[in-house]
Parts: C-alpha cells; sequence; structure tokens
C-alpha cells in the first residue's frame, strides 16, 4: 500500500514516516509540507539517515502516487489536502483536530466519494478508554459528577483537545445528551453550586507534554478516574498504520477508530 504522509517534517509527520520505513507491507509514496517550508526537496527520510527517493513537496498533484494519505496537520491544510484526495481518488486518514461544524461536513462529504477514517485519537489504548468511558458512564450515570482533564505540549493550538471532546461525547450519549447541552466549558469568579449532570472540562498547554487525558467520576465518599497517558506518539503512529490497512479494504464511506478496531 502506498502511502503519502502530509507535514512530513513535524513531529508527528517524522514519526508515521518511520513507521512507514519499518512495515514491510508499506511503502512511502509522498512527502507533503506546507509551502516555504526548508525541508522542501529533502529526501524524506533523511531524519533516518535513509534515502528513499521521496523528496519533501507542496504539490499536492503529487497524491496521484499514494493509495492513502495519513495527515496529522492544520484544518485548513487538511481539507486542502482531502479536496486532492477527491481529485485522484486516494483514500485518507485523517487525524487533524480542531474543525469547526463546516470542516466536519467537509470531511464527511468527501467520504461519499473516498474512504476516509476520521477521529481525534489514533491510538489504539485511546479508543480502547473510549469503551471504558462509555461503560463507565452507563454504570455511574446518576449520583456522580464529570470531570474532563487533558494536558499537552505548549505548541498545540486548539483546546479542549479532540480527544477529551471526544471522551466528553461518549459520556454524554451514553447519558442520552449531546454534549453542548451538559458541557462547561470555564469556571471564574462566583460560579455557584456545580449543576448535576453536566460534564466539567479542564485544559493545560505546556512543555512538551505529548498527551495526557483523565477523566472523573466524583461521587460521595469515592472517586473513579479512567486515565490514558501518552509516553510517545508512536502509539499515533501505529493506530494510524492500521487505519490504512482497514481502508484499503474500502471504496468509500466515513469511518472511525471503533470501526478499525473491530
Amino acid at each position: 500500500m502506498r502511502i503519502a504522509i502530509a507535514g512530513a517534517s513535524g513531529r508527528m509527520g517524522r514519526m508515521l514516516i518511520e513507521a512507514v520505513q519499518a512495515s514491510p507491507d508499506l511503502e512511502l509514496a509522498v512527502a507533503l509540507d506546507r509551502a516555504g517550508s526548508p525541508h522542501l526537496g529533502q529526501d524524506a527520510a533523511a531524519f533516518l539517515g535513509e534515502d528513499t527517493g521521496v523528496l519533501i513537496t507542496d504539490d499536492l498533484e503529487a497524491l496521484r502516487a499514494a493509495d492513502c494519505l495519513i495527515d496529522f496537520t492544520r484544518p485548513e491544510g487538511t481539507l486542502e489536502h482531502l479536496q486532492a484526495c477527491v481529485r485522484h481518488g486516494v483514500k485518507a486518514v485523517i487525524g487533524t483536530t480542531g474543525f469547526d461544524d463546516a470542516g466536519r461536513a467537509a470531511v464527511a462529504a468527501a467520504a461519499e466519494h473516498v474512504a476516509v477514517v476520521f477521529a481525534p485519537n489514533m491510538s489504539v489504548g485511546v479508543n480502547a478508554t473510549l469503551k471504558l468511558l462509555d461503560l463507565a458512564a452507563r454504570l455511574l450515570d446518576s449520583g456522580y459528577d464529570v470531570e474532563v482533564f487533558e494536558a499537552h505540549h505548549r505548541n498545540k493550538v486548539d483546546a479542549p483537545s479532540g480527544t477529551a471532546l471526544k471522551m466528553g461525547e461518549t459520556i454524554a450519549h451514553a447519558w442520552g445528551k449531546e454534549l453542548d447541552d451538559v458541557a462547561t466549558w470555564a469556571r471564574h469568579g462566583v460560579t455557584g453550586a456545580r449543576e448535576t449532570g453536566t460534564i466539567g472540562f479542564s485544559v493545560v498547554r505546556g512543555g512538551d507534554i505529548i498527551g495526557d487525558h483523565t477523566v472523573s467520576f466524583c461521587g460521595i465518599g469515592e472517586r473513579i478516574e479512567i486515565t490514558h497517558r501518552s509516553s510517545s506518539r508512536a502509539g499515533y503512529a501505529e493506530g494510524s498504520l492500521r487505519a490504512a490497512r482497514f481502508l484499503g479494504g474500502q471504496s468509500k464511506g466515513l469511518f472511525d477508530m471503533q470501526a478499525v478496531l473491530k
């Protein structure tokens, strides 16, 4: 399977390139980066001391040489890449977060033409955590206050993280509600007593934290916490490759990681 990597010179892009290079069933075919990047024209695996013959480019027409794009960039860039994927019949694994409603609708529209896995977190462990949260929310549906805490590196531009939002959505849906109807996004000043049945969010941005998420179910006399911590981006990369392999058997449609892991 021929793989294209977006954001090839970034931390996640390089982790993906390394993972593809280590996979005998996958071939690095395209490496994309933003216009003006100082890495344009370099071999995509030069940082590994390898010569692949795949040069980093900002030409989206290069995607015609790929079977599947893996993209962890920014919403505006991802949507531009996705348009090129539709033109060339290229499948896509999208781990980009921070989309607004229009952006999510554009991803869904593209999936009417090509197969897309779209998930806020590609980690197998995180997606197992979501299943645990669904079960916990159904068992602890009364008498417990829910708080979602997340921490990421100082350069992450969206908050709460896409993973934290997905955790909140999972809990809200287990309660038969929509997240926007029960979420508490910020607290400041005299807030009054907590409203029953809400989900609070707390965010930390600092240093080089790859990604920590903890959901607390706070009851009277006890607290249940479900935590996932990422110590490396390798888990995201391996999950993304698993998603790409899954798409090998799909012609079109929109899928999440729960579908990949079934």
